[in-house]
């Protein structure tokens, strides 16, 4: 999943080792562990076993998972050569791998870990960007700027304002995904997503599964009921909007005929030695307009057939994983375009001229109370 020629590009170097294919295989090693712990913590199998286990887990993590991906077209999908290769690593102790599982339990698990673990690059990124509005807004509460509606000249606003808007966004996302993050659960329902296999110890497994990954206890299978992924999903594309929403806002303020604002590290061409173009906004959109479609893959998979999804599960993994480095990447490049935002206020007193030479009210209201407001939330 690793790509050398785009992920810098993008944004995409953390988030991209959170959900790589070492990343994934870790997390596939990582379940399977805990699984054999959590078994042996209700005496379904012998410690010394889960040890062995997780030894075996240990070392398999750090074979090469394109070998994993090739046995895993025969049984379409990477746990089920992932057990084989985990029990001949654990010799004897190999019947304790993988007790009671079903492969569905192993990669929706999984896939929570990995998300998890993606979700602090991501936050991280967002955090960052939100900060820089904060301190955009601050510098500029009081600078009167001609306000565009529909892209034409409108009435006016206050660049602190505008700023505070953007910052506004990205903490309801930053609220939204931690969230949605707190919210990852483990899966573990065995073949039929009855537990049968761990009877009568099911929900305590499930409990000590969970509490050992970080992850929640759903109390609940859900094989088949994919609104938790969903959910998930949905909460990344709106954090994905926010982005796109602002970094186009900087695209727009940064052309040469309105030139109110420009990045620190401006990009060029390789035709036109004069361009100063706002790549770091521009690549920040570009990642952030993917995530609708990948949205859209989570949801049409989500109506699972009877116990096991033909087909509408194994849509997800990828879906989900390029979701994540799509929002990854869009955050990181955001943070990137506002952390060197030069506002050039000379050029939107220019700009703002033209209100006032057609007569407009050059009244802005309450817009440095917007910014007092969202100033005050940011150090509650």
């Amino acid at each position: 999943m690793s790509e050398p020629l785009w992920d810098p590009l993008f944004g995409r170097t953390a988030v991209g080792a959170a959900t790589d294919s070492p990343a994934w295989l870790q997390a596939l090693c990582d379940v399977e562990a805990t699984l054999a712990v959590s078994c042996a913590s209700t005496g379904l199998i012998a410690v010394a076993d889960a040890e062995a286990v997780v030894a075996a887990c240990a070392k398999v993590a750090e074979s090469d998972p394109a070998d994993l991906g090739v046995q895993a077209v025969a049984g379409g999908n990477p746990v089920i050569p992932l057990v084989a290769a985990l029990r001949e690593q654990a010799g004897s102790a190999g019947v304790a791998v993988h007790v009671g599982a079903t492969s569905q339990d192993v990669l929706d698990t999984a896939s929570m870990l990995v998300a998890d673990r993606a979700c602090v690059p991501v936050l991280d990124a967002v955090a960052e960007a939100a900060d820089a509005t904060v301190s955009l807004a601050r510098a500029h509460r009081d600078v009167v700027m001609t306000g565009r509606t529909l892209l034409q000249q409108a009435v006016p606003t206050t660049f602190g304002a505008v700023a505070a808007g953007w910052g506004e966004g990205l903490d309801r996302a930053a609220r939204e995904l931690r969230a949605a993050r707190a919210g990852l659960a483990v899966q573990l329902g065995g073949a039929a997503g009855t537990l049968a296999s761990w009877h009568p110890h099911g929900p305590a497994v499930r409990a000590a599964f969970a509490a050992e990954l970080g992850l929640r206890d759903p109390g609940v299978v859900w094989h088949t009921e994919r609104s938790r992924v969903a959910e998930f999903a949905a909460t990344l594309g709106v954090t994905c909007g926010v982005i796109a929403k602002i970094a186009f806002d900087i695209v727009l303020l940064a052309q040469a005929e309105v030139g109110e604002v420009a990045e620190a590290d401006p990009g060029g061409s390789s035709a036109m030695a004069h361009k100063h173009n706002p790549i770091a906004a521009v690549t920040a959109r570009a990642g952030a307009i993917q995530a609708p479609g990948l949205v859209a893959t989570l949801l049409i998979a989500m109506p699972a057939e009877l116990q096991r999804g033909a087909g509408t599960w194994h849509a997800e993994w990828p879906a989900l994983t390029g979701l994540l480095r799509a929002t990854g990447g869009a955050a990181r490049r955001l943070a990137d375009s506002l952390g060197g935002l030069r506002v050039d206020t000379a050029a939107i007193a220019r700009n703002l001229e033209c209100l006032a030479g057609a007569g407009v009210d050059l009244d802005i209201g309450h817009a440095a109370d917007l910014v007092d407001h969202f100033l005050a939330g940011r150090t509650r």
